[in-house]
């Protein structure tokens, strides 16, 4: 089978094709056609190196495609069912307060899903949700189920909650459409008119140029008649997250999943207890998670928002469109 393998020390002309044996499924196990992986920020610091991975490790933590045949004692799954992956294949429910859930990550810690067959056990997938194509599924994994966390299980939103998304990449797009869905005004934040105006198509109802507007921390507490939003999905980090402190709501909720603009900053502390504001961290989700959050797509009808595909021997062009933040959306694989 065709499979890319990361070699290192990393860089993008370090992505090579091979060819690597499909493993018969043991017990327990399910070797899966793999059709289609999408793109995140994490894969991209596995390809070029900044997260270190064994030498010929094949990279990608999100995969969806069709069960071709199934180990024993396998019960959840038979040929012919369409499958995707879990970014954590241990973590099954409840909180993430052991070490072990969160080793196995699939494209990092072991093989992932930039390869034609996969064979693994049977809990490091789940169904995906009623008429998904493969492509569609496989931006979820990640970078839905991140944005999901973060509304529904950690901050608990509600209708008439306010919540600032910033940028229009994969987590942020989908925080949009999922907070739209649990009845929340939003605003989100872009470098981009053309980004801007295409979030206020999806839905955004109101939207800030943070380049022509720095402090959109003040500019949002005006949007909101001085109270602040209640909940920020914070892909940033140490760049933006002073004027997200600016921006919460008294008791409002931080998740902080991205580190874009930096590992460590400077964090204005004493704006941040005084409005009694909680910083949660965000590392995706479990099963449990992810099966509730295909529960919700469907009864919301939510479609992902596909930017750009690419063939799996493309892969490097794909990391490469991915930098340069052309994109709106998710950037897949399809093969």
């Amino acid at each position: 089978m065709n499979a890319i393998h990361v070699h290192n020390p990393g860089g993008l002309d370090n992505l090579k094709q091979g060819n690597t044996e499909p493993g018969e499924p043991g017990p327990g196990e399910i070797q899966v056609r793999v059709h289609a992986s999408s793109l995140n920020f994490h894969d991209y610091a596995v390809a070029i190196g900044l997260l270190p991975v064994d030498n010929l490790r094949i990279p990608m933590s999100d995969g969806a495609g069709v069960v071709q045949a199934v180990g024993e004692g396998v019960t959840r799954f038979a040929p012919g069912d369409h499958v995707m992956s879990t970014f954590f294949p241990d973590w099954a429910d409840g909180r993430a307060d052991d070490q072990v859930k969160l080793t196995a990550v699939p494209g990092d810690t072991i093989d992932g899903f930039a390869a034609e067959y996969v064979t693994m056990p049977a809990r490091a997938f789940t169904r995906v949700p009623k008429g998904y194509t493969h492509e569609q599924a496989a931006t979820l994994p990640c970078a839905a189920l991140t944005a999901w966390r973060a509304l529904a299980v950690e901050a608990k939103v509600k209708a008439g909650d306010t919540v600032l998304v910033q940028g229009s990449g994969g987590v942020s797009v989908f925080a949009l459409q999922f907070a739209k869905a649990h009845g929340c005004r939003v605003i989100a934040t872009s470098s981009s008119d053309e980004k801007l105006e295409k979030l206020r198509a999806l839905g955004a109802d109101d939207t800030i140029n943070y380049k022509e507007t720095p402090e959109w921390g003040a500019r949002t507490r005006e949007l909101t008649d001085g109270r602040g939003v209640d909940l920020i999905v914070e892909v940033g980090g140490s760049g933006t997250l002073p004027q997200s402190i600016d921006a919460i709501a008294m008791a409002g909720h931080i998740s902080l999943i991205g580190v874009l603009t930096g590992f460590s900053g400077d964090v204005p502390t004493a704006a941040l207890f005084q409005k009694n504001a909680v910083i949660h961290g965000i590392t995706v989700g479990s099963h449990a998670h992810q099966n509730d959050m295909i529960n919700a797509i469907e009864a919301n009808g939510i479609v992902p928002l596909i930017d750009t595909s690419f063939p799996l021997d493309g892969i490097a062009d794909a990391f490469r469109y991915q930098e340069s933040q052309r994109h709106f959306g998710k950037i897949c694989l399809s093969y």
